[in-house]
């Protein structure tokens, strides 16, 4: 049907061409060059058609047609694979993202607790060393006032001793001395 349609197309403007205005003498005679180049073309198609060259030519087109319509096809699936892929990436990174939260979180509040710690630490130390400077200081005060009170006897037995060197006399002493015999042979039995 397509040959057919090529064939009268060309016939028709065959006969419609003015031989006249191209060429002299009638129109069907091998001097009119209109008539000659007629002959060529319908020649020329004939040869087209006899060779099948409208049909390698649709199957040219239909070939090309269908390896577009795979590249489409193939690129549409590289895309849903690519669309796949992103959304895959993204749900990773969102992933990752919520991970890096929790562990900052967690860091944070570890942190807390190693300052709260710290603090409870630092109190008790500081509660330990005034407990052992109060420690100190009431040793250091004991210790200050036993020797304030050694002094104090030591003092107090020289003037004694002063004292009683200037008032005793030899009787006195030896009666002193009987008495706390006698007192300390008293006491023992």
């Amino acid at each position: 049907m397509r040959k057919l349609s090529v064939s009268a197309t060309a016939l028709a403007a065959a006969v419609m061409a003015s031989p006249a205005l191209a060429a002299s003498g009638p129109f069907v005679s091998l001097r009119n060059t209109d008539f000659i180049v007629l002959l060529g073309f319908l020649l020329f198609i004939a040869v087209l058609v006899y060779f099948k060259v409208p049909g390698m030519l649709g199957g040219m087109l239909d070939k090309r047609a269908q390896g577009i319509r795979d590249e489409l096809d193939e690129a549409k699936s590289l895309r849903e694979e690519a669309q796949t892929l992103l959304a895959s990436y993204e749900r990773k990174a969102l992933e990752v993202q919520e991970q890096a939260d929790r562990i900052v979180a967690h860091a944070k509040d570890e942190a807390k607790a190693a300052a709260e710690q710290a603090k409870v630490d630092l109190k008790a130390s500081i509660e330990r060393r005034v407990l052992a400077a109060e420690g100190q200081i009431a040793s250091a005060e004991a210790q200050a006032v036993k020797e304030v009170r050694d002094r104090a006897a030591a003092v107090a037995v020289a003037a004694a001793r002063e004292v009683l060197a200037g008032q005793m006399t030899a009787a006195a002493a030896g009666k002193s001395i009987d008495d706390a015999i006698a007192e300390v042979g008293a006491k023992l039995h």
